[in-house]
């Protein structure tokens, strides 16, 4: 891959460029040489659990002065999708509070109670996970045929001492008890992506495909994401993927490497 030719690099978060709370030491000079060079690059995150702001701060926390202008995550491309299929449907959001604050913020009616006339079930990783959620979802899956979608079907969220099980673990979970899987919007689907590049090149004309750049660390979520949208990808292996799981998979990324340090040195 010739790197200098990237304009816009879409970086994954967790296992990416930091792992729990602790950031890669390369990663501010990574960043900082990419706007150098008159280039730009968006975080692009299935984590649905903080909203943008959440992030935000987290990255200020980590050392990282970021907008919310930087950000494309999960709980965005699911507002799309809700207001072009869902719109004005009462639905049961299983996910944390800000997951329901952002999408009641966009207009959405959420709710998190069982009833009879709930119209959709909506779901995101949840760190707020509760008994009565999996009893609520599981009574509406059994109970009714109504629309049913995921923000990402990531099965673990990795933290600085190993993983925790993500959104698609716990949809694996609910299909076991009801026979049901959702619809899951965000990676690998190529809708995250192809809006950031929409977004970028309001900003940039430049932009396109051909000169977009994945960079992730899960197979079946950054680099099938990538390949869905006809994108070129970034494996690293710092996160979930280890090199043999590389080897072994049906997702080939356009190139591997060990982690983002080797862009910098590319860069350079």
């Amino acid at each position: 891959m010739d790197y200098k030719n990237i304009r816009l690099f879409l970086f994954d978060m967790d296992g990416t460029i930091y792992l729990g709370n602790n950031l890669f030491p390369f990663v501010p000079e990574l960043l900082r040489l990419i706007r150098e060079q008159g280039k730009h690059y968006l975080f692009m995150t299935n984590n649905s659990s903080k909203n943008i702001n959440g992030y935000v701060e987290k990255l200020k926390k980590l050392g990282i002065d970021a907008t919310r202008e930087d950000f494309v995550n999960s709980t965005t491309v699911t507002v799309n999708y809700i207001k072009k299929h869902l719109d004005g449907k009462k639905l049961y959001v299983f996910g944390t509070q800000a997951l329901k604050d952002a999408f009641i913020a966009e207009g959405i009616d959420v709710h998190e109670d069982y009833s009879e006339d709930i119209e959709g079930i909506v779901m995101g990783f949840d760190t707020e996970l509760t008994f009565k959620k999996l009893d609520d979802v599981s009574k509406l899956l059994t109970e009714k045929d109504i629309p049913y979608i995921a923000t990402n079907p990531d099965y673990v969220c990795p933290t600085e001492y190993g993983y925790v099980p993500d959104c698609g673990s716990i949809a694996d979970a609910l299909y076991n008890a009801t026979g049901k899987r959702p619809l899951f919007i965000g990676k690998p689907e190529p809708a995250m992506p192809l809006y950031a590049i929409e977004k970028m090149s309001e900003i940039d004309p430049l932009v396109t495909r051909e000169n977009t750049l994945v960079i992730g660390d899960r197979l079946y979520t950054d680099i099938a994401c990538g390949i869905n949208a006809g994108i070129n990808s970034m494996l690293v292996i710092s996160g979930e993927t280890t090199q043999k799981m590389a080897d072994e998979s049906e997702f080939k990324p356009t190139v591997t490497v060990k982690d983002c340090s080797i862009l910098l040195d590319e860069l350079k």
